[in-house]
């Protein structure tokens, strides 16, 4: 955090610094005139702290309400709603902690509870003490404004600054945690691992702008610099830059239970103090500086009064591998002079889909291929990552810090590039996100800003490895592309990198130049693994002549074997709905000499989102059962899964990668077949463990017939 903030850059002024007696009277000034904007506030004031006695003035500019009727003035005053009591009480607690006179409070309890009554009332919302609205009105209620003036700067407030959906498994902390995972991965993934999601500890946090969880002095000096920068995405870098600092005493506290670790970084905020807040602010804007636009722009529909809400089709971001960012900012990013976030590009479709077009900067790590060579994997990691060293060195156009992986829009396509995600993630890899759409997503946007003509510049993003420049289309399906041109623009990419490459492994240098010259020629599929318990057998395919299975009691096929080019759109992945701390935990050994035990065979459980998990397949007379190993306790596993074999319909490889099977249960009852579970595994010796299964569901179907 300290050399973040040296590399923040430009100091704020001091508060209370020179020349104070000079601007506290042009304030003073601009003030009393009236019509002052907040542009001229920010002119003057300049980061200093503001005076008490300007300090109401200054925050009503600042949130647009000053001189404004506002609807509570046609309001009846009725105090009656159902929960009218509870917003009593919480009123009442507030004003208790204020120092001043009884009159004084009397009048204030009765503003607060109006202000919140009628809020209640004209936004059609329950209120609960969760919300935090009266820790919201604390850093207002001193400034003695009208009733009027407070509502009006209530609403503002949370109109403009509280995001919505901001309460437990909300869309907002589900942004938060992929910011966290972008610039700390480290800390992210071992909060996850303890399952602390932000909301269980950073709600108070935004719900009151901090004002719940600071002094009152602390609290109005950063709403001071707050509603100045009238940004209302500073809540998440400020909520980043807190949880950073908490870094070292978080990991520090390992053994400590899930609830005290909770309650040690929701009390982080409290140590802050008055001088901490210049640098609090300086750390918040580094980050933001180093952080996509799209994390701003995509969810622009977090903040406002549109009561619609989200829109159906709007990306879930809690199943959001990383961030994700727009096709449009990775083409305009690297194009900019300075110190904004500048995209490396990691092309992860096959091979020939790359060759065919691609986007003229892109290094190609073909994903499909992940599971074929193990061999190749560190190499051509560590040819990536020299790439990227080199182009930023030699100041290219494809440089860039931040990896952004761009897989080919289809998500069964998308799978295998999920498992290279997951493998940075792994590793702790900082500034990594996904290109949002993919490569569809690119063709298309290169289709609606040549809407004008093909003449504007745009031609030569996408090459093919002709050297010719790809044509634009929307159909994104990986077919040659028609145009011609000489390369020139990935050529001179070529030009500003080769100096640079002084890799000491030639392997590496011919990958990296490779990459530097892929328009010259077609690529070769680049091959990586992750690391298997066993080595894969290769060798087994399951053709689609294999279909076995009789009709039983008048229905299709129970289940069936056979090749599957692409998985189901609607598949259900049933591992994602398991939450460990509910799983029986198992010693392998003792099930593994349980006589009921047919078959064992050991295998990686694969997710959806690339993750692999150690685990063991164990088949009996009547079910198979899924035991996942458990990292911490060597011997020992989680039950996974335990499914009956009658309900097991559809068993399919990939023609690519046989050894990655995939297990659909469901009622084949009804038609079409109910698929109401999938399972992935990557087993070796597949052929074996399926064959087996197979007829061990034989086996029970001829029991139940006779």
């Amino acid at each position: 955090a300290a050399a973040a903030a040296a590399a923040a850059g430009d100091e704020q002024p001091v508060p209370g610094g020179g020349g104070s007696s000079s601007w506290d009277k042009d304030l003073a000034e601009a003030l009393n005139e009236g019509g002052c904007d907040l542009e001229t506030l920010r002119n003057i004031i300049q980061g200093r702290c503001i005076p008490a006695d300007q300090r109401a003035k200054v925050w009503k500019i600042s949130l647009n309400v000053a001189g404004k009727v506002g609807s509570l003035g046609s309001w009846d005053g009725s105090l009656d709603l159902p929960e009218q009591t509870l917003i009593q009480e919480d009123c009442q607690k507030l004003i208790d902690r204020l120092s001043m006179p009884d009159e004084e409070k009397e009048q204030l309890l009765s503003d607060i509870e109006s202000v919140i009554t009628f809020y209640c009332k004209s936004r059609n919302v329950i209120y609960t003490q969760s919300l935090g609205w009266t820790d919201l009105l604390k850093p207002l209620v001193p400034l003695r404004m009208s009733r009027n003036d407070l509502y009006n700067c209530f609403y503002a407030i949370m109109n403009k600054y509280i995001p919505r959906d901001f309460v437990p498994h909300g869309r907002p902390f589900h942004l938060f945690r992929l910011l966290l995972q972008y610039h700390e991965p480290e800390l992210c993934s071992f909060l996850d691992t303890k399952k602390i999601t932000p909301d269980s500890y950073a709600i108070s946090w935004g719900a009151s702008l901090f004002a719940g969880c600071c002094t009152e002095d602390v609290a109005q000096l950063m709403w001071d610099v707050y509603l100045q920068q009238a940004d209302p995405f500073l809540i998440f870098f400020l909520m980043l830059v807190i949880l950073v600092n908490a870094k070292e005493i978080a990991l520090s506290q390992e053994g400590e239970s899930k609830e005290e670790l909770i309650r040690s970084l929701e009390n982080v905020p409290c140590n802050l103090e008055t001088e901490d807040v210049e640098d609090l602010y300086s750390l918040a804007l580094y980050y933001h500086a180093r952080t996509p636009a799209s994390f701003r722009k995509d969810n622009q529909n977090l903040f406002g009064s549109n009561l619609l809400g989200l829109k159906d089709d709007e990306m879930d971001l809690s199943q959001a591998l990383c961030l994700p960012v727009s096709v449009s900012e990775i083409l305009q990013a690297n194009q900019l002079q300075g110190d904004g976030v500048r995209f490396f590009v990691v092309d992860c479709r096959p091979a020939e889909q790359y060759n065919a077009g691609h986007l003229s900067t892109a290094f190609h790590l073909d994903s499909d291929l992940m599971l074929q060579n193990p061999a190749e994997f560190a190499l051509s990691v560590k040819s990536l990552l020299e790439a990227q060293k080199q182009s930023i060195e030699s100041g290219s156009v494809a440089s860039g810090e931040h990896l952004c992986f761009m897989g080919s829009g289809r998500e069964e396509e998308d799978m295998y590039m999920n498992m290279v995600l997951a493998h940075f993630l792994q590793k702790n890899k900082e500034y990594v996100s996904i290109a949002k759409g993919g490569f569809m997503a690119l063709q298309q946007h290169l289709v609606d800003i040549n809407v004008d003509g093909p003449e504007n510049g745009y031609g030569h993003w996408i090459v093919s490895t002709s050297g010719s420049r790809g044509s634009i289309s929307s159909s994104a399906d990986g077919e040659s592309p028609n145009g011609s041109g000489d390369g020139r623009g990935v050529k001179s990419l070529v030009n500003k990198m080769t100096f640079a490459l002084k890799s000491k492994s030639v392997n590496v240098k011919e990958k990296v130049i490779s990459f530097i010259e892929n328009t010259s020629a077609p690529v070769e599929r680049m091959t990586f693994h992750l690391p298997w318990p066993e080595k894969v057998n290769l060798d087994w395919h399951v053709s689609s002549s294999d279909r076995v299975g009789k009709p039983y009691r008048g229905v299709k096929p129970v289940f069936s074997i056979g090749d599957e080019e692409e998985y189901d759109t609607d598949e259900i992945d049933s591992s994602s709905m398991s939450d460990d701390d509910r799983k029986e935990i198992v010693n392998i050994q003792t099930w593994l000499n349980k006589p009921e035990i047919k078959h064992h065979f050991p295998c990686n459980e694969v997710k959806e989102t690339g993750h692999m998990f150690p685990s063991h397949l164990m088949v009996t007379a009547s079910h198979m059962y899924c035991l996942r190993e458990i990292p911490s306790r060597k011997g020992f596993a989680y039950i996974q899964s335990r499914q009956a074999l009658t309900s097991m319909v559809k068993i399919t490889s990939k023609k690519k990668h046989p050894e990655l099977i995939t297990f659909k249960f469901g009622n084949s009852n009804v038609s079409p077949v109910e698929i109401l579970a999938v399972e992935r595994y990557l087993i070796p010796n597949a052929g074996d463990a399926t064959k087996a299964i197979k007829q061990q569901i034989m086996k029970v179907l001829d029991a139940l017939e006779s």
